[in-house]
C-alpha cells in the first residue's frame, strides 16, 4: 500500500529504500515498448521473455524492465542487456530463448541480432558505440531507457521529484522563476518564447486564480516527440508542471492530450494516480501548504487546437477556434484567468534545470538557444527515429552522422523543419546550425521538432502543395486571410502541378503569402506560407519547369510526366509487366516491353521495380 510522503525527508528515505532493493548483480533486460515498439511486435517479445524467465526459473538472476521508446524506431523492437550494454535489434519472439541461454547464461553475444553500421556493415555489440546514439546528448529522453513508465518508484529511484522537494522547501517562487530565466530555456512547442519570462509575466498578472496547462496536442505530420515522452516518462512532465504551478501561484493544471495517443494517455493517468497516492499531487504536497491538482482533457484531433487560445477554448467545451493575440493568455487565458501554457518537452526540462542548476543547462547549446532539442527524423532517411541533440548541431551531423544519410544511394535534396508551417531547407544549407534564429533566417522554424528528409525523387512544388492542403483542411476558417488565402494558394499550386500553371502564378503566390503572414488571426495562418515561400526561394527552377516547360523534374506530378521503356536497356524480364496494376505494359519474355500511354496511370511502379534502369521518366 502506498504511503503518503509527509515531508522531503520521507521522499529521500523512499528513494534510499528503492535503491537498496535493487540487486546490482542481476542482469537487466530492458525492452522498449512505446507505440513504435508495440507496432513492430514488442509485446510478443516481452511475453516470451516473461515465459522464458519463468520456464528456466531465472527470476532471481534476471530482471525484465519494460520501458517507453528509446528513440531508434527504425530497428524496433530492441532490447538492451545490462550491465554489459549489449544492444539487440529487430527482435522476434523466437529470438528470446537464445538471448536467455547464450547471452544471460553464457555471456555470449549473438551476432545476428546486432546492429550493422550503415556505412561499413560492421556489427556493433554495444549501444554506446552505435552511431545513432554516439552524437546525441539525451539528458531528457535518455531517462526513457532507465524507467518503467508505469512505476513511480522507478522515477523516484533516478532522482525523480527531488527538484520538487527542493523548490518547495528551499526556494521562493520568484527564485524558481529566476533560475528558469537564467537557464535560457525557451518553449519547445514552436514559438521559442523564454520560459522563465512567461512564468514571470503570469505570476505578476492580476487575479487570485491561475492555471497551468501542458500542451500535448502534437499534430505536426511526422512528429511524435511529445507522445514518446509521455509514454516513457510521464512523471518528468508532471514534476515540471508542479514546479511551474508553484512558481506562478497556481493550484489547478490541465494536460490537453490527443485522443489518438492511447498509450500516452494510459501512462499519464496512472502517473497522476500514483503521484496523488504519494502526496506529490493534491493538497499539502510533501507536507507543505502548496496545493495542486492535474486534470486531463482529450482533444478531438483538430490541428488548430495546438494553438494556445484554441486549445483553451476546447478545454472550456467550446469550438476550438483561436482568438486575437492582443489579449495575452498569461493575463486572460483559460476561463479568462491568467494561464501559463508550455508543451510536453518544455515541462520535462524543468526538473533537470532545478536539480542540476541553471548554469549547467546554460552551457549546453548556443548563445540564444540553450539546452537540447528532441527531433523526429522521418522521411527519406536510413535511421528513422527520435534524436536529442544540443542546440546548434548542424543539419549535416543530424542527417548523416546520426540519421545515417539517404537510403538507396539517392541524393539529399531538402529537409522540412517545423511542421506543416515550416520551411524546406536545401542541400546548400546542410551545414546550417540548428537553433531558433538560424532556422528562422533560412525561412523555416524550429516548431515542435519535426524533420522530414527529402531526396532527389521529391518534387518541391508538390511538397508545398501537400503542406498547404494539410493546413487548408485543418484551418478553423474563422479569419478570412487563412480561410480564403489557403484555398486560393492550394488551387494555384494544384494548377501548377497539373500543367495549368501561368507565369503570373508566382506573383500571386507571393502576394497571398504576404496577406497570410500579416493578416491571419493565429500562428497557423501567419506561418502557413513558409512551405511555399521557402520552395520558391530555394527551388525556383522547379516552379519554372512546371510552368514554362510543363515538366516535373522529379517525375512526381502525374499530369507532367511520361513513362517509357528504353529499348537498349530492356531485357524482357517481365517484372514491370507483372507489377503494373493497370495492365498497361505488354511484351513477350526476353523481348522489349512497351507501355500503353492511354492505359498508364503513372503510378511509378514500373520505374521502382526495374533493375536495369530501362524505365525512363520524362
Amino acid at each position: 500500500m502506498i504511503k503518503k510522503l509527509k515531508n522531503r525527508t520521507d521522499l529521500e528515505n523512499l528513494k534510499e529504500s528503492i535503491l537498496k532493493k535493487k540487486d546490482k548483480k542481476k542482469h537487466c533486460i530492458i525492452v522498449s515498448s512505446g507505440t513504435c515498439g508495440q507496432t513492430s511486435g514488442s509485446e510478443k517479445v516481452i511475453e516470451k521473455f516473461k515465459d522464458e524467465i519463468k520456464k528456466q526459473d531465472m527470476g532471481k538472476q534476471v530482471e525484465l524492465k519494460v520501458t517507453g521508446c528509446h528513440g531508434f524506431c527504425e530497428v524496433e523492437p530492441v532490447a538492451l542487456i545490462q550491465p554489459e550494454g549489449i544492444f539487440y535489434q529487430k527482435l522476434k519472439a523466437e529470438d528470446v530463448p537464445e538471448i536467455i541461454s547464450e547471452t544471460i547464461v553464457k555471456g555470449k553475444v549473438i551476432e545476428k541480432l546486432l546492429y550493422s553500421d550503415t556505412e561499413t556493415g560492421k556489427k556493433i555489440p554495444y549501444e554506446k558505440d552505435i552511431p545513432f546514439y554516439k552524437k546525441q546528448s539525451r539528458i531528457i529522453f535518455g531517462n526513457n531507457v532507465l524507467i518503467d513508465p508505469t512505476s513511480i518508484d522507478d522515477y523516484i529511484g533516478i532522482g525523480g521529484y527531488e527538484a520538487l522537494g527542493k523548490v518547495l522547501f528551499k526556494m521562493k517562487p520568484e527564485e524558481v522563476i529566476e533560475e528558469v530565466k537564467k537557464s535560457g530555456l525557451r518553449g519547445r512547442g514552436g514559438g521559442g518564447f523564454p520560459t522563465g519570462k512567461k512564468w514571470g509575466f503570469c505570476r505578476q498578472a492580476e487575479g487570485d486564480v491561475r492555471y497551468v496547462i501542458c500542451n500535448a496536442d502534437e499534430g505536426d505530420p511526422g512528429a511524435y516527440m511529445d507522445r514518446s515522452l509521455l509514454e516513457g516518462n510521464p512523471h518528468s512532465v508532471l514534476e515540471g508542471m508542479i514546479i511551474g504551478a508553484y512558481a506562478i501561484g497556481s493550484s489547478e493544471g490541465y494536460v490537453y492530450i490527443r485522443a489518438e495517443y492511447p498509450l500516452a494517455l494510459k501512462n499519464l493517468e496512472k502517473a497522476i494516480s500514483q503521484a496523488e497516492g504519494y502526496g506529490l499531487l493534491g493538497k499539502n504536497i510533501l507536507g507543505s501548504d502548496f496545493n495542486f491538482r492535474v486534470k486531463i482533457t482529450r482533444g478531438g484531433g483538430a490541428f488548430v487546437c495546438g494553438e494556445s487560445t484554441a486549445l483553451m477554448a476546447s478545454i472550456e467545451g467550446r469550438v476550438g477556434e483561436p482568438r486575437a493575440k492582443y489579449v495575452h493568455t498569461i493575463e486572460s487565458g483559460l476561463r479568462d484567468k491568467p494561464t501559463n501554457l508550455n508543451n510536453v518537452e518544455t515541462w520535462a526540462n524543468v526538473p533537470m534545470i532545478i536539480s542540476r542548476g541553471a548554469g549547467w543547462y546554460a552551457k549546453i547549446g548556443t548563445q540564444k538557444s540553450k539546452g537540447t532539442k528532441i527531433f523526429s527524423l522521418v522521411g527519406k532517411i536510413k535511421n528513422t527515429g527520435l534524436v536529442e541533440v544540443p542546440m546548434g548541431m548542424t543539419l549535416r551531423e543530424i542527417i548523416y552522422d546520426i540519421g545515417g544519410g539517404i537510403p538507396g544511394g539517392k541524393k539529399f535534396k531538402a529537409v522540412q523543419t517545423g511542421g506543416p508551417s515550416g520551411g524546406c531547407i536545401p542541400e546548400e544549407l546542410i551545414d546550417l546550425p540548428v537553433d531558433f534564429e538560424r532556422l528562422a533566417e533560412a525561412g523555416s522554424m524550429m516548431g515542435s521538432g519535426g524533420m522530414i528528409i527529402m531526396d532527389e525523387d521529391n518534387c518541391m512544388v508538390d511538397v508545398a502543395k501537400y503542406f498547404v492542403d494539410f493546413l487548408r483542411e485543418e484551418s478553423c476558417g474563422k479569419c478570412v486571410p487563412c480561410r480564403e488565402g489557403l484555398e486560393n494558394m492550394y488551387n494555384i499550386l494544384a494548377g501548377i502541378t497539373e500543367g495549368r500553371g501561368k507565369e503570373e502564378d508566382i506573383g500571386l503566390l507571393k502576394e497571398l503569402s504576404e496577406v497570410l503572414s500579416e493578416g491571419a488571426l493565429c500562428a497557423l495562418g501567419t506561418t502557413a506560407a513558409n512551405p511555399v515561400m521557402s520552395t520558391l526561394r530555394y527551388f525556383p527552377e522547379e516552379y519554372e519547369s512546371h510552368i514554362r516547360d510543363k515538366k516535373c523534374p522529379a517525375g512526381v506530378c502525374k499530369e507532367l510526366v511520361l513513362y517509357s521503356i528504353i529499348e537498349e536497356k530492356c531485357n524482357g524480364c517481365g517484372l514491370c509487366r507483372k507489377k503494373c496494376p493497370a495492365k498497361a505494359i505488354s511484351g513477350e519474355p526476353k523481348k522489349v516491353h512497351v507501355i500503353n500511354q492511354a492505359e498508364c496511370i503513372k503510378c511509378r511502379q514500373c520505374f521502382e521495380v526495374c533493375r536495369f534502369g530501362a524505365v525512363k521518366i520524362e
